[in-house]
């Protein structure tokens, strides 16, 4: 359909296909699961209305569409439109001149009349300009063609273009495709709502032992650790470009850094000896900060990475146990699980080890052990499980009011970490009996199943994953 114009529909046809589509141009998300309580009313269709556009398919193209629109789906920012079967390419723009292959291409036509009437505030258009095709001398009857693919959101209400992107891809290259078009897919979040979206992200977490990294949309679970390799607590330097997890080795565990690009790994020097674990890396990158066990209890140690040296213990106390550190966004403050009240509970410290006072409120009696605590990325709230009625259930505290507020209660609910954006958060939930990779948005309430492994584990959720220019 890319090759004529497309003309105005007439009245008729235009009501046809609004009362065909009023269903799906409703709130799409699923009703709030049974058994998740997060404290907010939602109220459908509040949200801007989008809708992806079809037009020339391709396998290309029809991937390309297929990440953008799950992933705009996946934002919850929007009313997601979607259209009957064989509907969408007639909802489709011509090529504009400059990219036709002649150059007499007749120009765009937007029908943002139709768009709007469909209940779209804004819509996304995915075309494609060839920019060369490779022959395959082997299979005649074979080619590969390398592309730029052409994203432009329109504003509907305003009648205007608002955004355009273009994303060279080589043609043998699945996962460039991939990643542009979830940053594609962010920067139209960013557009529209303010703040990027978080397509272009990726989770650590732990199956059988082995380290994985999955795509934020549950695609391309691939293994980072080595097989034979017992790992546990992975987590993601600020960058996204190292990673590190502890290994059991004979008995000790060991802390390794390890690069995500080329594979390398390394053991961080203080962790040879001893049962280390739950590291997490400073708001810089430059230090570690992690957990040690020993004969006087397991205490809180940091380490300059980029010196290599300056190991510090920052918890004191006999026959305490305090781990998994989480910095502050700031790097002024460390939140921790300490069990000196008795049962494990949240506690928080200066970055330096001085001020460490119980952080997060409980209830003897009521409520049993806290654990995993993870500050969000604007530092106004720490995520963390705990013990209800003997069940972990995920939490999130008001840093400054101290108000705590449960999120889930169906099946056990632990390990939450943040999302980028500071709404969603990823956890491990046994809902639907394996243990799997959940995720669940602050703002509607709605949850949705990230992994199906034989089982997951400690989830760790990366920062934005830029482009890297070598």
């Amino acid at each position: 359909m890319m090759g004529s114009m497309v003309r105005p529909l007439s009245a008729a046809v235009v009501l046809t296909m609004v009362m065909a589509v009023t269903a799906a141009a409703q709130d799409t998300l699923p009703p709030l699961e049974q058994g998740v309580r997060i404290g907010i009313t939602y109220t459908p269709g509040v949200r801007p209305g989008m809708l992806v556009l079809g037009g020339e398919r391709s396998v290309r193209l029809d991937s390309a569409r297929a990440i953008l629109a799950r992933d705009l789906d996946y934002s919850d920012g929007f009313e997601m439109i979607t259209l009957p079967m064989g509907d969408s390419p007639v909802l489709s723009i011509d090529t504009p001149p400059e990219f036709a292959a002649d150059g007499n291409g007749s120009g765009p036509f937007v029908n943002y009349a139709l768009y709007a009437a469909l209940g779209a505030d804004y819509a996304v258009n995915v075309h494609a300009v060839v920019d060369s095709v490779v022959a395959d001398t082997a299979l005649s009857d074979s080619t590969e063609v390398d592309s730029t693919l052409v994203i432009t959101l329109y504003n509907v209400r305003g009648e205007m273009a608002e955004l355009e992107l273009r994303i060279s891809v080589d043609a043998s290259v699945e996962s460039d495709l991939r990643m542009e078009t979830h940053r594609a897919a962010d920067a139209v979040v960013g557009s529209v709502l303010g703040s990027p979206g978080i397509a272009a992200t990726s989770l650590l977490l732990i199956s059988r032992g082995r380290v994985y990294q999955v795509d934020s949309d549950g695609a391309r679970m691939t293994p980072l650790s080595p097989p034979e390799a017992n790992a546990m607590s992975p987590v993601w330097s600020p960058d996204g470009r190292r990673i590190m997890y502890m290994e059991f080795l004979e008995g000790r565990g060991v802390l390794f850094e390890q690069s995500v690009e080329t594979g390398h790994r390394g053991v961080v020097p203080p962790t040879t000896e001893g049962l280390n674990f739950t590291p997490t890396f400073s708001p810089d990158g430059q230090s570690v900060v992690f957990a040690r066990a020993g004969n006087d209890g397991t205490h809180i140690f940091a380490y300059n990475l980029s010196a290599q040296c300056c190991l510090q213990r920052l918890t004191v106390g006999p026959l305490w146990d305090n781990l998994s550190p989480t910095f502050s966004p700031d790097a002024r403050q460390i939140a921790y699980v300490s069990t000196r009240v008795g049962l494990a509970q949240i506690y928080v410290m200066a970055s330096d080890g001085t001020g460490q006072e119980l952080f997060a409120p409980f209830e003897w009696g009521v409520t049993g052990s806290s654990n995993a605590p993870e500050w969000s990325p604007d530092g106004l709230n720490i995520a963390f499980h705990r013990e209800i009625a003997g069940s972990p259930q995920v939490f999130v505290m008001d840093v400054a009011t101290r108000d705590v507020r449960q999120l889930t209660s169906a099946g056990r609910n632990e390990d939450p970490t943040w999302a980028p954006d500071g709404r969603h958060l990823a956890f491990v939930s046994s809902r639907t009996s394996a243990r799997q990779a959940w995720i669940i948005d602050l703002n509607t309430g709605r949850v949705r199943q990230l992994t199906r492994l034989g089982e997951a584990r400690l989830p760790s959720w990366s920062g934005r994953l830029e482009k890297r220019n070598n």
